[in-house]
């Protein structure tokens, strides 16, 4: 599943590099402090966004003074109760979270397979939710857990559905870094590849991101066919196995759909994670 990545804003923007400005400096602390695994050590917040110590120091201080973080012994650093309610109150107020969980939902229960939605931040798709089978192997994603967009099946679905000179642009023309041994580093074989998951509507991580990992997503469109993220299901290889994925790969393209259409005021209605559209 996908793991934090760096995310600093070149990262995230892709091939554009912009220079960081207090406000940019002080989102990307914020941005540090609430990924997994938390708290967080100084030493690892300044390493991740690759600002100075002093700077990262003063900014949580100030976090801290509005409630933002907590610190703790040692150290360590954590995401305070305002920066969590904040957070709490955009999730409970997201038009596509509160579409896409019952779809996750029927989704995982009809597929087996965990089912997760995600959307794009520049050049990375970012967890947002999921619905987690019972299982004896976990792989629930963290929330605001990162992957680039080259190298996942959410990622390639919402590149597939964007503008190709906008794909291209966000994949840039300098080798990818490889993930696995089956990542494709080459932009253009990325680029190449994207006509072809347009055309079937949905596309296939087989371990481009982790070993042993294999994903299928769909794009989620919206008002204007503009991408609004991607719905996806995850597994172990020897449990989301080659020969099932053209068998789910349309029930993800499905439910893909049913987001889709209610985000357009459609009906969207459940019964067409089938697979019959």
């Amino acid at each position: 599943m996908p793991n934090p990545v760096n995310t600093r804003a070149s990262h995230r923007e892709g091939p554009r590099a912009t220079a960081k400005g207090p406000v940019d400096k002080a989102l990307e602390v914020l941005d540090a402090l609430v990924q997994p695994d938390a708290p967080h050590r100084l030493a690892d917040l300044a390493a991740r966004t690759g600002l100075p110590k002093p700077t990262v120091h003063r900014l949580l201080q100030t976090f801290a003074d509005a409630g933002y973080a907590v610190p703790g012994p040692g150290g360590n650093y954590q995401a305070g109760p305002r920066l969590l309610g904040l957070a709490a109150t955009t999730m409970a107020s997201s038009r596509e979270l509160r579409l896409a969980r019952p779809v996750l939902d029927d989704l995982r229960q009809r597929t087996g397979h965990l089912a997760h939605f995600s959307v794009r931040d520049g050049a990375v798709a970012v967890h947002v939710t999921h619905s987690e089978p019972s299982s004896a192997y976990h792989m629930a994603p963290a929330a605001g857990g990162e992957v680039p967009l080259y190298c996942s099946a959410v990622g390639w679905a919402m590149l597939s559905a964007l503008p190709a000179p906008m794909a291209a642009e966000l994949l840039g023309s300098a080798p990818l870094p490889a993930r696995t041994p089956r990542t494709a580093t080459d932009p253009e074989a990325v680029l190449a590849a994207l006509p072809a998951v347009r055309e079937q509507g949905y596309a296939v991580d087989d371990e481009y991101a982790e070993q042993d990992v294999r994903a299928i997503a769909a794009p989620v469109l919206g008002p204007g066919g503009q991408v609004a993220g991607a719905v996806g299901i995850v597994g172990l290889t020897f449990t989301l196995d080659e020969g099932s994925v053209a068998m789910l790969g349309p029930m993800v393209r499905a439910a893909a759909g049913t987001v889709s259409a209610a985000l357009r005021g459609g009906a969207g209605t459940l019964g067409i994670v089938r697979g019959q559209e």
